[in-house]
């Protein structure tokens, strides 16, 4: 057995051991499915009803306001025109109301558009005044109808409402919003390696800083040269960051049958939904919740975890060579801080454009250009995977990602060998840079 594939074992056997990587492999599904509960079991929490109080001088509008009482549960509007307006602001201020909303008297509509204030001690939020605006905007509308002697009832049923069916080439239909569903199946696994890199780096880096520190690596590089050492750790390490994402693809997968069986949905191209599901929910929604399932089962799913695998071993390995000379350069990770910001900042800019670019145009010059480059290239392409790609494009990328890590490693390997022996001073940029050329 070579040099490099003992490392390799012992870096690996090493971190499936670890008490921590263990319980995360299997906890951290659970977690994750406890977070999304307790998100959804808050976001269906319903808030404390706020007392919204009502000083209309114009009379116009107050009725508007309580017809909304049983529809709008988070607000109750109080009509208080016949209180004093000044009594009113001093309850304000003494929190007795959440706001109060001013309607001066007024005979004209164009005055009271400008002239209508919201009295609060915080500043409402964008939805809750966007709501009031609308209702007073209808109202103030209808009556300039009914001013101008025009039949309301005939301008509503003129009132055009348009619903486009979205239709694919090959005559078949689609959904809308499957856009979004593609971008937020393409940025979780873009995501993913992004964390991975940083958590599988780190360890990488604080692997080689511990053996530094603690001097045993003076006894190992006595019979294994340093770049066989760096590659025996970051591979070491992908495979057991490779083995803990197999783990957790099957319980996700085991998750989704679980969960489809139990909604009565069968899974595949052919998805359809139980007749009691179908005789429990509306039909229309029946029909739509049986085309999104299908549109997800024609995703390529075998592009995007194979893209999965591909991408994440080559930009672990691409940035693990970074974070494995970054950790054999300096004696603790304190020092390490002044690295690490460059090597964050591809993986930063290529979620945002992932996320504000690939979502937009998938196939733009901006969204092709940086799912090329190397640093980027490991987020930004599985955004795009899921839009489907060509694969003279994934094999360019895929071939430039590789090539750059054998470049960074020949790299990285110099400062390695330098600085894994170097101790007791913090390095800067500049001696990194003449520690390439020895």
């Amino acid at each position: 057995m070579s040099i490099i594939s003992l490392i390799i074992k012992r870096e690996f056997i090493s971190k499936v051991r670890n008490k921590s990587f263990i319980v995360m492999t299997f906890l951290s599904p659970l977690l994750f499915v406890a977070l999304a509960g307790f998100v959804g079991y808050l976001s269906s929490m319903k808030a404390d009803t706020k007392q919204i109080a009502i000083h209309d001088e114009s009379g116009l509008f107050v009725k508007e306001f309580t017809s909304k009482n049983k529809k709008d549960a988070d607000y109750k509007y109080l009509d208080l025109s016949l209180v004093d307006l000044q009594y009113l602001k001093d309850s304000i201020t003494n929190e007795s109301y959440e706001g109060l909303l001013y309607i001066p008297k007024s005979t004209n509509s164009k005055e009271l558009e400008n002239s209508i204030q919201f009295i609060s001690n915080d500043s409402p939020s964008i939805s809750f005044t966007q709501k009031i605006q609308n209702i007073i905007e209808a109202k103030l509308t209808k009556t300039n109808l009914v001013n101008a002697n025009l039949d309301t009832l005939v301008i509503n049923k003129a009132q055009a409402n348009v619903n486009i069916n979205l239709t694919k080439a090959s005559g078949e239909e689609s959904v809308k919003g499957l856009n979004e569903i593609k971008i937020g199946i393409g940025g979780a696994f873009g995501y993913l390696i992004m964390m991975f890199i940083i958590i599988y780096g780190n360890m990488v880096m604080r692997s080689v800083i511990e053996e530094k520190t603690s001097r045993i690596v003076e006894i190992i590089i006595s019979s294994v040269k340093p770049f066989q050492l760096m590659i025996g750790k970051i591979i070491g390490t992908s495979l057991a960051g490779l083995l803990q994402f197999f783990i957790w693809a099957a319980i996700g997968l085991l998750l989704m049958f679980a969960a489809s069986a139990f909604f009565g949905v069968n899974v595949g191209p052919t998805a359809r939904i139980s007749p009691e599901l179908m005789d429990a929910a509306q039909q229309e929604m029946a029909g739509t919740v049986q085309m999104y399932i299908k549109e997800l089962w024609n995703l390529p799913i075998a592009s995007i975890l194979i893209g999965f695998v591909v991408y994440f071993i080559g930009g672990y390995f691409l940035y693990s060579s970074f974070y494995a000379a970054i950790g054999a350069a300096v004696d603790n990770q304190t020092d390490s801080q002044q690295f690490l910001l460059p090597i964050m900042m591809p993986l930063i800019l290529a979620v945002y454009i992932g996320f504000f670019t690939v979502i937009n145009d998938p196939h733009g010059t901006v969204a092709v250009i940086f799912s090329m480059i190397p640093l980027t290239s490991p987020i930004v392409m599985l955004m795009r995977i899921p839009f489907g790609v060509p694969l003279w494009q994934i094999a360019i990328s895929v071939t430039l990602l590789f090539a750059s890590f054998f470049a960074v490693v020949w790299f990285a390997a110099k400062i390695y060998r330098i600085g894994i022996l170097m101790y007791g001073k913090k390095p800067s940029w500049m001696e990194l840079y003449k520690w390439l050329k020895y």
